[in-house]
């Protein structure tokens, strides 16, 4: 019905545009989604308008007209970006096109491209955070949308015979050719003013997103999906044309029907728009959190563009901590200059966001991760995995997860036996195999019952590695004073034994703990998200290997302790007690800036990850502070012993 559409696109122009003068209210209702919304109507609907260079429908016409002003007043008044004049000119050809009634498939091609600048610089959300399910969106269509859309999609449910203009039918097979996912998503998050279509913003985006899919397959047959799967398992070019999920979420059936063929594409959409899974599975479960990270970043632009500062900062945090961090094991074996790129690229949006910087230069840096997006995610996306680099980067990961906790634990064991309390090392044995065992149920329950969020990840590793720190810098300031007053013996004897009876014991447990289960949690994490079949051998073999090091370390470090006499392993141990205080809290800031607890400020030093040192004022502060810390406590003590020893010899001589 072309009044029914152009009654709908002039209720929405009304609401968009306002009746107020132009200049009044076009700046608080400069939204990209609004813009992007209308430039999707004017693709769609214009052929409706024009046939053959002549007017079919004056109002529907009339409305083409208003909708091109409008995008173009709207453009003009979102934030200024360095791609903003060209989107402008484009918005005037396609004005241009419209006063010219030039043919339907030119203005389509006009209001598209246009379309896709927009999103290009002013990001709305393209891409839902996981693939949707169109199946758990069932139950949703049958309470919220079939009184109105009919149980089937036909337009036709009870409530419909009451409603001016009628509900869409989404079995409408010319229609849903020409809609996105997107599109639609838009429609059930935003509704369309001037009918009874509301907006379900009460709905999470997950629920959203499904409908959205949901819908979005009702013009299909169960035939049709079939008959798309095969041709989806069977055709490897014809997966290449649907690579992402943001491309799906974008993809018209009338699009695509020109690159592969009418028949074809209605197939293959009819398939993947019903299982949207099958697109991160063709391209490698490890492309598929870069998705994520995509669409966090584009919300977080957008809500910063729309001045929720707060907001953008979280977004921008789990564009991070919940799209990079799982595939960090991946690129960082396949390409570890791009991971520290990308790290501090994103570290850069972030600080940007914090400083309040102009929209424009946040943009810029937007692009800029996007860019290194996608090198990443030709990186990943890589079908051969090379058994060499497999094998190297679990390797790694034990080895430099690992030696921390392997430093502490045999530390500990250690100083008991140069103590003589050989009945004391069993809480320090139970605290770093309960460790081990507190990591394989973490494992389990992350693999197979909950999703364990970046943010937490960071706040557990940092929060434990400030204690770990604590306890250590003070542990080696008061082995260093043993080693120096010239009383270990006694001490050890006389106090020590009593102590360890008594609440150090389970101190020690509880350090053994947070020391091991920190290294396991983080390592753990990391064998989950590079975990792949093809490279299974390689991994374990790695993972194998690390673990005969360790051991042959742990080995050797022992050995040495026993060969060393108290006095000098106190002063070795002090030392190197000392240095991994400095080590654990320079990581264990970073993983509180990455959750978003600490502010970071950026500085150009080198990321060394092995010594804890990050590029960033708080961390290199905190290591400083504890390093001071550190060499002021161990030259009061050589100073203490000094005096102490001072005064012991004229009592001898007397």
């Amino acid at each position: 019905m072309p009044w029914l559409a152009a009654l709908m696109r002039f209720c929405l122009f009304s609401i968009l545009s306002g009746l107020a003068p132009a200049g009044a209210a076009e700046p608080a209702a400069a939204d990209p989604r609004q813009t992007w919304q209308m430039l999707d109507y004017i693709a769609v609907d214009y052929a409706g308008a024009v046939q053959a260079g002549r007017i079919a429908d004056a109002g529907e016409y009339a409305e083409m007209q208003e909708f091109a002003t409008a995008v173009r007043s709207q453009l003009a008044a979102l934030p200024v970006t360095p791609e903003q004049p060209v989107l402008q000119a484009e918005a005037d050809r396609l004005g241009a096109a419209i006063a010219a009634k030039a043919e339907p498939a030119q203005v389509a091609s006009l209001a598209r491209q246009l379309a896709d600048g927009l999103l290009a610089n002013y990001p709305i959300g393209a891409v839902p955070a996981s693939p949707p399910s169109p199946a758990r969106a069932a139950p949703l269509y049958a309470q919220q949308c079939a009184a109105c859309h009919g149980s089937t999609g036909h337009g036709d449910g009870p409530a419909a015979a009451g409603l001016d203009p009628p509900p869409i039918a989404f079995t409408d097979a010319d229609r849903a050719a020409q809609r996105t996912p997107l599109a639609l998503y838009e429609v059930i998050s935003q509704g369309v003013a001037g009918t009874a279509m509301a907006g379900f913003p009460q709905l999470s985006e997950a629920d959203r997103w499904a409908l959205a899919f949901y819908v979005g397959g009702m013009a299909y047959s169960p035939q049709i999906r079939r008959a798309g799967e095969t041709r989806w398992r069977q055709n490897a070019q014809l997966r290449d044309q649907i690579p992402t999920p943001e491309v799906l979420t974008r993809t018209r059936e009338a699009e695509l029907a020109r690159t592969v063929g009418a028949t074809q594409a209605r197939e293959l959409l009819a398939y993947v728009r019903s299982q949207p899974q099958a697109i991160t599975e063709a391209s490698g479960q490890a492309a598929a959190p870069l998705a994520l990270a995509r669409q966090r970043l584009a919300v977080s632009l957008r809500a910063y563009i729309s001045g929720d500062a707060a907001g953008a900062q979280s977004l921008a945090l789990s564009a991070y901590l919940d799209g990079i961090e799982p595939v960090e094991p991946t690129l960082a074996t396949r390409d570890a200059p791009l991971l520290r790129e990308l790290e501090t690229a994103m570290a850069q949006f972030r600080a940007q966001i914090g400083r309040r910087e102009p929209a424009a230069a946040v943009s810029a840096q937007a692009e800029v991760v996007t860019a290194l997006f996608d090198r990443a995610e030709a990186v990943l996306q890589a079908t051969h995995t090379d058994p060499v680099t497999a094998f190297l980067g679990s390797f790694t990961i034990l080895l430099r997860e690992g030696l921390e906790a392997l430093l502490i634990v045999i530390g500990m064991i250690a100083f008991l036996r140069k103590a003589e309390r050989q009945e004391v090392l069993p809480y320090v044995h139970a605290g770093w195999v309960v460790a081990l065992l507190a990591g394989a149920a973490t494992w389990a329950v992350a693999t197979y019952l909950v999703d364990i969020s970046g943010a937490n990840r960071e706040v557990t590793e940092g929060v434990s590695g400030l204690f770990a720190a604590a306890v250590l810098l003070s542990v080696g300031i008061w082995m260093h004073g043993k080693s120096l007053a010239g009383r270990w013996q006694q001490y050890l004897h006389a106090r020590v034994s009593a102590a360890l009876t008594r609440r150090s014991a389970i101190f020690l447990f509880l350090l053994a703990f947070v020391a091991v289960y920190r290294e396991v949690f983080e390592t753990m994490l990391f064998y989950i998200a590079m975990w792949s079949p093809a490279a299974a051998t390689a991994i374990v073999a790695g993972l194998v290997a690390g673990i005969v090091v360790l051991a042959g370390v742990a080995y050797w470090l022992l050995r040495i302790s026993r060969r060393l006499p108290i006095s000098r392993f106190f002063s070795v141990s002090s030392i190197l007690i000392a240095v991994l205080a400095v080590v654990l809290v320079g990581k264990g800031v970073a993983a509180l800036q990455e959750a978003g607890w600490v502010p970071q400020a950026l500085i150009a030093v080198p990321r060394i990850e092995w010594l804890g040192v990050y590029p960033s004022w708080q961390s290199l502060l905190a290591q400083l502070l504890v390093a001071t810390v550190a060499i002021v406590c161990f030259i009061v003590n050589t100073r203490s012993a000094q005096v102490l020893a001072h005064a012991v010899k004229p009592t001898k001589l007397k």
